[in-house]
């Protein structure tokens, strides 16, 4: 399969997501939003827990403030 073939394939649902105001890059970062609100649901302090993830997950502090403020956000509202 192609790149273009990939495209051709998936290009509508990624469009909507697009759309809808989702970075669609964003699905390597699932887990460690699961991980982030796991963490605060047990009453961690947000920096404490943002420095662990940061390090588990080979990726900035910055990134992971970034992650959570994108992944906890409400999309936009996409007609079709």
């Amino acid at each position: 399969m192609t790149v273009y073939e990939a495209l051709k394939i998936c290009g509508g649902v990624i469009e909507t997501l697009e759309k809808a105001g989702v970075k669609p890059s964003d699905h390597k970062y699932l887990r460690m939003f699961e991980d982030y609100a796991e963490a605060r649901n047990r009453g961690e302090k947000v920096c404490y827990t943002v420095a662990i993830l940061a390090e588990r997950y080979g990726v900035s502090e910055r990134t992971v403030y970034d992650v959570v403020r994108r992944l906890g956000s409400v999309c936009k509202s996409v007609s079709a």
